[in-house]
């Protein structure tokens, strides 16, 4: 029997189920004004950001990888607006927005993306690699799932010190079939660790979407063999995303042990700026962006609620633009590194 085939099977790209967005308990809470621009700036700061960065790659200025967040800012500005002072953040190699949510400065974040001597790395670690002590920031791990081992250890020093801190380790749909990802959920449950895995679900990982890459495609679901409770929520409404992290902080903070978060979300953008995404069709990209785009949202619901007029959020628009712009012209006219750092912060 003749199975006639869809646009996107003639086309020879990945089909993948449709994603039911609204996974979060219904409904969900309100913002209040404060809120909804704590937010608003915050997500605006990381997309701005991120298409400068784009540009910037595309100039030459930024050499090596570079993973852009488009799309994904939602997950990241809500888990920061639960977490308290000392609580700890780690992530991968898409890590530009988590910087900035941690309150680094976006000067800082583009010189180590150029490469120069004020970046967070001192220049040498580059797009993947950045860090802050000061702000609780771990890094951006190149090795994929690297940083959940880390994070873990990270949340084992947090119970050993008795200091009530979280760490919030975020990992992708892909880095979630690493085996190290499974050793540390279980040592994370058998010493009830106080730390929340967050699986950015943007549903493509390098380039093969779930439904080819996982036999269990709900992730929220990845921590039941070791009684590690989990929940899939919606990754593109920042307030989902904020009462979901309140809760799972809340358990680990009072002992209870780790705690799964699934967002799903969605990266506009390819898997890196070398990646065509030829795998996905536009009309996919398009429909998310003109339906769930996360800064869409939060516009629309100020305008809605008449908290807001439409210049106010032009005049914030420009102004998040300023900072971007500064950075970048920082990052271009910073020098680059002296030669003898090569030799220095090096293990021997």
């Amino acid at each position: 029997m003749a199975v006639a085939k869809t646009k996107a099977a003639e086309q020879g790209v990945q089909e993948l189920r449709p994603v039911d967005w609204a996974t979060q308990q219904s409904p969900v809470p309100e913002f209040s004004k404060e809120e909804e621009f704590r937010a608003l700036r915050q997500m605006l700061l990381i997309r701005r950001f991120e298409e400068k960065a784009g540009q910037m790659y595309g100039m030459g200025l930024i050499g090596g990888f570079c993973h852009l967040y488009i799309g994904q800012e939602a997950v990241v500005v809500g888990m920061k607006m639960a977490m308290a002072d000392g609580d700890q953040m780690i992530t991968g190699y898409r890590d530009h927005g988590h910087m900035l949510a941690c309150g680094m400065d976006p000067k800082g974040v583009m010189a180590e993306l150029t490469g120069r001597r004020g970046g967070y790395s001192k220049g040498k670690g580059g797009s993947m690699h950045m860090f802050s002590r000061e702000k609780n920031f771990f890094g951006g791990h190149g090795i994929v799932g690297a940083q959940v081992p880390i994070g873990t250890g990270i949340a084992f020093a947090n119970r050993y010190r008795g200091n009530d801190s979280v760490c919030v380790t975020y990992f992708g749909d892909g880095a979630a079939n690493q085996g190290q990802v499974y050793e540390s959920f279980n040592m994370a449950e058998l010493w009830k660790l106080p730390i929340v895995y967050v699986i950015e679900n943007n549903r493509y990982a390098m380039g093969t979407s779930v439904s080819r890459s996982s036999a269990q495609t709900n992730f929220a679901r990845r921590g039941l063999s070791f009684n590690i409770p989990g929940s899939q929520i919606d990754g593109m409404d920042v307030r989902a995303v904020k009462a979901a992290a309140d809760d799972a902080i809340a358990w680990c903070r009072a002992g209870k042990g780790p705690t799964i978060l699934e967002m799903m979300t969605y990266r506009y953008r390819g898997h890196s700026m070398s990646d065509p995404a030829k795998y996905r069709t536009k009309e996919e990209v398009d429909k998310v962006r003109t339906e769930h785009d996360p800064i869409e949202q939060v516009r629309k619901r100020l305008l809605d609620r008449k908290l807001v007029a439409e210049d106010e959020l032009k005049k914030i628009d420009a102004a998040v633009r300023a900072v971007v712009n500064e950075a970048a012209e920082f990052a271009t006219h910073d020098a680059e590194p002296d030669p003898a750092e090569l030799y220095t912060d090096v293990y021997r």
